[in-house]
């Protein structure tokens, strides 16, 4: 309601607030209110209380606040969560249930946290908050002014005193009797303890109707006013009826016992003689206690009703419905209470008036207890708001005050709560006059209706205005009458008739019509009457009178009792009263009298009755006895009771009429003597001297100014010390100058040059060093109110100066000051900051108020002057305190641009100088920078406060939103940014709050610069631009939201969560002022324990009301708070509320994710601006992105923020890939990937798909600059092994066994994504991302370079890598057991990994090493050699070795696994920290020599030859002789150590060979597949079988595990379900050149001459069978198969099995197999005869094996073999069978067979010595023998041999 008048036409400046007066306000004396100019105190007082107020609007500040920032809940996702899919879902599931209350979750700000959930709401990167309003949630102008030293605040004035308001409504009176006569009733506030009236009485009758009850529900309210609830306050209730008739119906028919109404007669006698009978005799009383239950009884009777209003607070009544008709209702009884709560009391103890009674009778416990009165006044008592009532609420038309506000703002609610269940009188409404309001608001009330409404308000007067410590702010000016006791010598029945008299001239001249009759609401009548003492000789009185006062007296104003005697029964006419006497009190002699007053009374009046000399011939009644006592009460504010202040007063009007002499000496004795005055009566009057004084110091003489200033500081000093209030500018001078002072409404010249020329003198006296005395200390004291009247008297000036010239709308604008008037104060000011300064060096209290006294002055000053000559102060100002860094003058300047700058027009104040920008922020700038580089932390702190707090201001500033006047303000700051750059070790000297301070004040600054004036700060040099992103790295390190451990993010493990970081934004043992904000406004909001949300409420906290969680979340607060000191971050964050560690979480989750995105902006534009060349940067490496990318990458980031990140990856890597991607980012490149292939682990399909998306873009970047993958491949192939290390990559089955993750699931899902040509266009348009991003095309050319298949291959690679490493990772816990296992999965990771050497080099030597632990020497050699082929590989792609093509051919020989395939695959994988350290052909030699001792471990000589002739080029080169001996040395050791192996008469073998066949389905992978182990030679078949057993057996989950016996095919399908077999089966190994159709048996020691280098990939083994189905047949039915085992990859191999991967088998009929037997046999003596021997030392090993061979041939006892051959083909049937072909083989092979033997026997004998001639003896006889038994078969034989 702000319809106020301002005071200037454009409503700018002043506004006018109409002055309403009091409830007893009373005209002034119709004479004198025409003639004040004779009385010019008067005019003077009468203007103080009449005159409107004059507000500047602008002195505290116009402050319009937009609407708050309102949280999102940030998502922030782990790799193991979906917390957005569960919000969504959860969302969901509640709107289906019940309606979602948004109101239901209060927020910091005032408004409700907005929940994202949905990912298709997700702001784009440029409609999230700015990082400010999220840093600053719940910023508050108001309380961060508050926190100023020496803050002004505004005084709201009262207008009826301060404390409750009630209102009291008689609703009605009834009797048992019947009510037929009108009764008459006042009600006042009463103290019981004191037996003091606190107000004037309120008057209301009740009318007789037809009914019985009488209802005045739509009568007067009577509003009284309260100070502060007391038990004592109670409304004493008096009623009065018409004087009864003598003979006629008496009260007494009223008290009747038994409830007999009154009969027809008595009905109609008693109306008709309450129509004739004018007066009115006491009836009954009751006292209704407001706040004490406890008294009822013992103060009003056993029937007290109970207090309506008590001080006691519960909730459960606050709820409850007014459901009795009498009742009571707890209120608070504090100030501010803002429901209207309103109780019906029924009162049915009236106790009946028998006799005369007093007011202290009323107290007397032992006073007789009267028959009480047998009926019930119902009344309405309600607390309406409190009494503080700011003025500027009240507007012109409110002549029936605030009260009626009530009705428009909380009617409907609280009639609607309170409507009576049961009530049977006939009263609507417990509230109904509320309920009327509301239902005519409903049926749309106009304006003038409400007033009406309430117009008949009656206000009663609050005596203890009269007396109160205050300041008299409305014109009251009357006395109040109160007849005691008059005491006849005989029984009359007396009444009092009263009346003021101007004089006592003429006792017929009409009386002044001043006196209030005792009808409600009426207007000031000639005289007025008391009620009527029936019959009594000592007549008691309980009227009041009301007498409306002349406004100055003379000693013939004088008050006239009149006392009548009336005859109380009718004859033939009305009664009529008969005069008996009268009495007198002048108002000269006793107005101010507080005691009983007795007066005598006179027969007969005289004229001049006053005067001594008529007093004589007086006659009195009761020999001249004071019978008639009165008591008076004087309440006028323009009558001061004090003599001083009336001889002031008296004084002034003299000087100002000029009726004195021209010195005024008596003025001056008179101004001086008001330092003697009572407080009271000084602070009562404080308002009218302090003008009449202004007045004096304004137009007076030197010397009544001086007098005049000292008198003014002096009453100024005194109202500070002596008023209740503590604060530094006392309510009551604030209230003067706000509002009262109106440098006299222009009438006179303004007061400003007056009061500055008196006060600069005194000033420039003191620092002249003349003694001024204490005087100046308490002016100095003072300084803000003298200072404060002097801009307001200025401001005033300036608003009547351009009052009509300035057209409608516009500014006034500025005053200039006259040149003499800005010196005075200039010098004054110049005064003031010398005792600033002097003093502060002393630490003194005084100097602080002082400095911020005369900021205010500044600050006020660039409101009203030219803001050039305010800055002239402000430069004197820092002038002064120039480099002076001692802390108390330093804060001092601190407060004082705080101040200053705390001004509107801040923003838009100019500089010093026409051509400079605002020189207030300048200043600021420095002196705030000037402030970081101080040790002093308080002073630091405060110094980037007021930055902070200044950017909130200008943010949430409705009159700046704009895009320009935002800018405008950046650009004013933008210095700021600057002297960071430049001074950047005094940034990083600072603590982590103030660092946070800065940083958030340094985005705000960015944000809203445009591009243009960004790149300014990037235009400089190289080093500047980098210490800029420094700064922005700062931000992300110090707003990083870090979850709590068990939610945390990947990647960040490695760093300690839960530790006191100083990187946390946490509630900490410092906590920032943001986050003390923001809490202390959470808890403020309580809450809601309702029905609706108590249960979720419930949820959210299970231990709210537990000791150690105060429910109160303030309590709670203060409780964290209190014990902050100690104890770390995370005990602090444990220890808060749950409902406010919530608050907390939200909080740094939306701060940390606004400043992500708000440096994300930032890099956009920077990486523009680095594409046009526009700014100074490393263009070669471009570090300056490649720092922030990794660092958003490093730090956990919400889902809003991925959402905005992927687009500005792709467009700086559209613009800048080259370089991001060239050797010199290689670091860069790799950390990219590292995290692209985290977020790909991520659950929330929305991260995961963007970081696919990501990786795509990389692989563009790659194909445009690179032609290929390959390097990428390798760095992604680098950063996944670095992963498998952070990702858990298995999970434990309920078994206890390892199983894939589901992290690793959904790695290779993304993997698989990557190159899914179908999806990547959905996937794009996800991200926001256009679908041509993937077009690589090269800076040049227009072709497409995007090969997809590539990509797959990429992919591919990738994700055999992976689960490479995942089988590794199952296999864990049985690497131990199944060391074959173990072997192939490092084999598998080796080659997976092979795109990177450095990868690929480890896990062969891990390969290697587990070789040797088991003594696998030739595999291990393998491992050796395969890391010195890589590193040889290499050398030669670059041409950086000795080596040739050749000798990696040499090596692929030795072993297959190196690639002969020499490519720049190696070259490509040179990454950083990756390649460049191992690949050296020293490394290589390393290696082979590492090869050469484990071959010589496993006898493998040969390939030792292979790789010493390797080595031996190297030493060449280098001309190492000496390495070269050795060399030489050993390769001659090797080929005599071949040449031995092979001279052995036992045939060398380095290894025997099994195959190994798995059937069942738990062996998972190898079920139904063979492979061939290569086994130590001493491993024979059953050692083979109980290896296999053993690792196999605890595998099988229970099932058993079988041997197959046999070697035969095994069909699986008719295997015994339930278990599991395996078949084992001896192999050999076949040459290279070994015929395989070959019908020999095969003796390995045949072809053990053809061995070259022993690789072997080819198997056989041989299976007799038979075709009969018998198992066993004789040489007839014996068939052979022959298998033959192909394997994947030659042995020795890297690993010790190898898979079979082809098979085939041949079959051997029976005679085949014995002529193969006997070509055996014979193969084997020729091979024995045909070895060269080179000497005779050689005979013996020849002898020995000769004779071996030749026994197993010829001799008698074992020559059935060849004998079974001739018995069983070439006897009988099977002969006949034979093919013609077969049989001359068989024949042939035999003759062949004897005839070498025959040639072995001749060669045994040349060889034997004596002891061998009877082993020769016996081997001729066998032959012959053997020759004879076959000659029986085959006669040719004979012939043959």
């Amino acid at each position: 309601m702000r319809a106020m008048d301002s005071f200037s036409p454009n409503g700018l400046r002043f506004r006018r607030i109409p002055h309403q007066s009091g409830a007893a306000n009373a005209k002034l004396d119709p004479l004198l209110e025409e003639n004040l100019e004779q009385w010019p105190h008067l005019n003077e007082l009468v203007q103080c209380y009449t005159a409107d107020w004059v507000k500047d609007e602008n002195k505290y500040g116009h402050y319009e606040c937009i609407r708050p920032v309102s949280f999102q809940n940030q998502i922030y996702e782990g790799p193991d969560t979906d917390l957005e899919t569960e919000m969504r879902l959860a969302a969901a599931r509640q709107t289906s249930t019940e309606d979602i209350s948004v109101d239901e979750m209060p927020s910091a700000s005032g408004s409700p946290f907005e929940v994202a959930t949905s990912a298709d709401s997700s702001p784009s990167k440029y409609l999230v908050s700015s990082p400010l309003p999220a840093y600053e949630p719940a910023f508050d102008w108001e309380s961060e002014r508050s926190m100023i030293f020496g803050q002004r605040v505004p005084e709201s004035h009262e207008l009826h005193g301060s404390g409750l308001k009630i209102s009291v409504k008689v609703l009605s009176l009834s009797f048992q009797a019947g009510l037929v006569e009108p009764f008459y009733g006042t009600i006042c506030l009463y103290n019981r303890e004191r037996r003091d009236k606190l107000s004037e009485d309120f008057i209301f009758n009740v009318v007789p109707t037809e009914v019985q009850e009488a209802k005045t529900s739509n009568g007067p309210r009577g509003i009284f006013y309260l100070d502060a609830p007391s038990a004592s306050i109670c409304l004493l209730i008096q009623l009065e009826k018409p004087a009864t008739e003598e003979g006629g119906t008496t009260a007494a028919v009223y008290s009747r016992k038994e409830p007999v109404p009154l009969s027809e007669r008595e009905k109609q006698k008693l109306q008709v003689w309450s129509r004739i009978m004018p007066y009115r005799e006491s009836f009954a009383w009751a006292i209704v206690p407001l706040f004490d239950n406890s008294i009822g009884a013992s103060f009003a009777g056993s029937g007290s009703p109970s207090s309506p209003l008590t001080t006691s607070m519960s909730d459960s009544n606050l709820h409850e419905d007014v459901s009795e008709p009498t009742t009571k209702i707890t209120l608070d009884g504090k100030l501010g209470y803002s429901s209207r709560s309103s109780v019906v009391v029924e009162i049915s103890n009236l106790n009946k008036v028998k006799e005369s009674y007093t007011e202290d009778s009323l107290q007397d416990p032992k006073r007789k207890i009267h028959k009480p009165v047998r009926g019930t006044l119902r009344l309405e008592i309600e607390k309406l708001h409190a009494g503080l009532l700011d003025l500027e609420n009240v507007s012109v038309a409110d002549s029936f005050t605030n009260d009626s506000i009530d009705i428009a703002e909380g009617a409907f609610e609280s009639t609607m709560k309170k409507q009576p269940s049961n009530d049977t009188d006939g009263i609507h409404s417990s509230t109904s006059g509320q309920n009327n309001g509301s239902q005519m608001l409903k049926n749309g009330l106009k304006n003038n209706e409400i007033q009406d409404l309430r117009a008949n308000d009656f206000h009663a007067f609050d005596f203890r205005m009269a007396t109160r410590n205050e300041p008299f702010m409305h014109l009251f000016h009357c006395l109040y009458v109160y007849p005691l006791t008059v005491s006849l010598s005989r029984k009359r029945n007396l009444f009092i008739r009263i009346e003021l008299r101007k004089d006592d001239t003429d006792i017929h001249r009409p009386p002044l019509e001043a006196v209030y009759p005792r009808e409600p609401r009426a207007t000031p009548k000639k005289c007025s009457h008391t009620q009527v003492a029936v019959g009594a000789r000592v007549a008691s009185y309980h009227d009041e009178v009301k007498v409306s006062l002349p406004s100055t007296w003379t000693s013939q104003h004088h008050l006239l009792f009149t006392f009548f005697h009336v005859d109380l029964q009718t004859k033939l006419e009305a009664p009529k009263p008969v005069v008996i006497g009268y009495s007198v009190l002048p108002l000269s002699a006793h107005a101010q009298s507080k005691s009983e007053i007795s007066l005598p009374i006179v027969r007969e009046l005289i004229p001049h009755y006053l005067q001594e000399t008529g007093k004589e011939k007086l006659e009195y009644l009761e020999d001249g006895k004071n019978i008639f006592k009165l008591r008076i009460k004087l309440c006028s504010s323009l009558y001061p009771i004090n003599e001083r202040i009336r001889d002031f007063f008296l004084e002034y009007d003299r000087h100002s009429l000029r009726t004195s002499p021209p010195w005024g000496s008596e003025l001056l004795e008179a101004i001086n003597s008001l330092k003697n005055v009572d407080s009271t009566s000084l602070i009562q009057f404080l308002h009218p001297i302090l003008i009449m004084l202004l007045h004096l110091i304004g137009n007076g003489g030197e010397t009544l100014q001086v007098a005049a200033f000292r008198a003014m500081v002096n009453i100024l000093t005194r109202v500070q010390q002596e008023s209740v209030d503590d604060a530094e500018r006392n309510r009551f001078l604030v209230g003067y100058v706000d509002h009262a002072f109106d440098d006299f409404g222009g009438r006179q010249p303004p007061v400003y040059p007056g009061l500055s020329t008196v006060w600069g003198s005194l000033a420039r006296s003191k620092a002249k060093g003349y003694r001024v005395g204490p005087v100046y200390d308490d002016v100095l004291a003072m300084s803000w109110f003298f200072l404060e009247l002097i801009v307001k008297s200025m401001a005033l000036e300036q608003s009547r100066m351009f009052l009509h010239s300035v057209p409608l709308g516009e500014d006034v604008p500025p005053m200039q000051l006259k040149e003499g008037v800005f010196r005075c104060i200039m010098q004054l000011y110049d005064c003031l900051l010398t005792e600033v300064h002097d003093r502060c060096k002393k630490g003194l209290s005084l100097a602080k108020r002082l400095n911020s006294s005369l900021a205010f002055f500044c600050y006020d000053l660039l409101s009203v002057i030219e803001p050039r000559q305010v800055f002239e102060l402000v430069s004197l100002y820092l002038d002064k305190f120039s480099n002076l860094c001692q802390p108390a003058v330093h804060d001092c300047k601190l407060t004082y641009l705080q101040i200053i700058c705390d001004h509107d027009l801040f923003v838009e104040m100019p500089g010093r100088d026409p051509s400079d920008r605002n020189y207030l922020a300048f200043v600021l700038i420095q002196e705030i920078f000037f402030t970081l580089d101080h040790d002093d932390l308080a002073q630091r702190a405060k110094a980037v406060r007021i930055l902070v707090v200044l950017m909130c201001k200008h943010e949430f500033d409705a009159q700046y939103q704009k895009t320009e006047d935002k800018l405008y303000i950046a650009q004013l700051y933008f210095p700021l940014i600057s002297q960071i750059l430049d001074e950047m070790p005094i940034f990083y000297n600072l603590n982590t709050v103030e660092k946070r301070e800065v940083l958030i004040v340094v985005l705000q600054i960015v944000r809203n610069l445009d591009d243009a004036s960004l790149t300014k700060v990037w235009q400089q040099n190289i080093g500047r631009t980098r210490l800029f992103f420094k700064l922005l790295e700062e931000c992300l390190i110090l707003f990083e939201h870090r979850k709590p451990p068990d939610s945390m993010i990947l990647g960040n493990s490695s760093k300690s969560m839960s530790g006191d970081g100083p990187a946390s934004p946490k509630y900490s043992d410092k906590l920032s002022p943001a986050i003390n904000n923001y809490l202390s406004e959470a808890s403020r909001q309580e809450p809601q324990r309702t029905s609706e949300n108590g249960n979720s409420w419930q949820r959210v906290n299970s231990q709210l009301s537990s000791p150690s969680q105060p429910y109160s979340l303030r309590e709670a607060l203060a409780q964290a708070q209190s014990s902050r000191i100690g104890t770390s971050a995370l005990a602090l964050r444990e220890s808060l509320h749950p409902v406010l560690r919530q608050k907390l979480e939200l909080w740094e989750e939306n701060l940390s994710a606004a400043v992500s995105l708000e440096v994300l902006k930032i890099i956009e534009v920077f990486s523009t601006s680095a594409a046009a060349h526009d700014i100074a940067t490393d263009y070669g490496k471009l570090d300056c992105i490649t720092a922030i990318f990794m660092s958003f990458f490093s730090r956990n980031q919400p889902l809003t923020f991925w959402k905005a990140f992927f687009p500005v990856f792709n467009n700086v890597f559209n613009l800048h890939g080259a370089t991001l991607m060239a050797r010199e980012n290689d670091k860069f490149l790799k950390q990219i990937a590292f995290h692209l292939l985290r977020l790909a682990v991520f659950r929330n399909d929305n991260i995961r798909r963007r970081a696919v998306v990501g990786l795509q873009i990389l692989v563009r970047s790659s194909f445009c600059h690179f032609l290929r993958t390959s390097r990428l491949r390798a760095v992604l192939t680098i950063t996944l092994s670095e992963l498998m290390s952070d990702v858990q990559v298995t999970q434990i089955k309920p078994d206890g066994t390892l199983e894939e993750s589901s992290e690793a699931r959904r790695l290779k899902k993304s993997l698989e994504e990557l190159a899914d040509e179908s999806k990547s266009p959905l996937l794009l348009a996800e991200c926001g991302i256009p679908e041509k991003s993937l077009v690589a095309k090269a800076e040049s050319g227009t072709e497409d370079r995007w090969s997809w298949s590539e990509v797959k291959h990429l992919s591919e690679s990738l994700i055999m890598a992976l689960d490479a490493s995942l089988e590794h990772a199952i296999l864990d816990s049985v690497m131990n057991i199944d060391r074959y296992a173990a072997a192939e999965s490092f084999h598998k990771l080796a080659v997976a990994f092979a795109p990177v050497p450095d990868l690929h080099i480890m896990w062969l030597l891990h390969l290697c090493d587990a070789h040797q632990e088991i003594q696998s020497w030739a595999e291990a050699a393998q491992c050796a050699v395969a890391v010195a082929g890589v590193v040889m590989q290499a050398l030669v792609s670059r041409n950086d070795g000795v080596w040739s093509r050749g000798h990696v051919v040499s090596l692929c020989k030795i072993c297959p696994m190196v690639s002969s395939d020499v490519s720049s695959e190696t070259s490509a994988a040179e990454v950083e920290g990756y390649g460049a350290s191992k690949l050296t052909i020293d490394s290589a030699v390393k290696y082979l020599q590492l090869a050469n001792k484990l071959f010589s471990q496993a006898e493998l000589y040969h390939f030792c030859a292979s790789i010493l002739e390797l080595v031996i080029p190297v030493y060449k080169s280098r001309r190492a002789y000496g390495q070269l001996a050795k060399c030489h040395t050993t390769l001659a050791n090797i080929y005599e150590s071949i040449l031995e192996q092979e001279s052995s008469p036992i045939p060398f073998i380095d290894a025997t060979y099994y195959r190994v066949g798995f059937y069942g389905d738990e062996f998972g992978k190898l079920d139904k597949k063979e492979y061939v182990y290569r086994e130590q030679r001493d491993v024979r078949l059953g050692d083979m079988m109980q290896k296999v057993t053993r690792i196999y057996e605890s595998r099988l989950n229970g099932k058993g595990l079988k041997i197959i016996q046999d070697s035969g095919e095994v069909k699986s399908d008719k295997l015994e379900s339930g278990f599991c077999y395996v078949q084992v089966t001896a192999v050999d190994p076949v040459m290279e050149d070994e015929n395989l159709g070959s019908r020999r048996e095969r003796i390995f020691s045949l072809s053990t001459g053809c061995i070259r280098a022993r690789v072997f990939d080819r198997f056989l083994f041989d299976t007799p069978f038979t075709k009969n189905g018998k198992t066993q047949g004789g040489l007839e039915d014996q068939w052979k198969r022959r298998t033959v085992l192909q394997t994947e990859g030659s042995f020795p191999a890297l690993v010790n099995r190898l898979l079979v991967v082809r098979s085939e088998s041949m079959e051997f009929s029976p005679v085949e197999n014995a002529i193969g037997m006997i070509e055996t046999r014979t193969a084997a003596l020729r091979n024995e005869l045909e070895v060269p021997r080179s000497s005779e030392g050689d005979q013996l090993p020849r002898l020995q094996s000769l004779q071996r061979i030749l026994q197993g041939s010829v001799a008698v006892q074992v020559n059935s073999g060849v004998l079974s051959v001739c018995t069983v083909f070439l006897s009988g049937e099977p002969a006949t069978r034979l093919r013609s072909q077969e049989l001359q083989q068989l024949i042939a092979a035999l003759l062949e067979f004897m005839a070498v033997c025959k040639r072995a026997i001749r060669v045994h004998f040349r060889l034997i010595g004596e002891e061998d001639q009877e082993f020769h003896t016996q081997l001729v006889n066998g032959f012959q023998s053997l020759t004879a038994e076959l000659s029986h078969y085959i006669p040719a034989i004979l012939s043959e041999l």
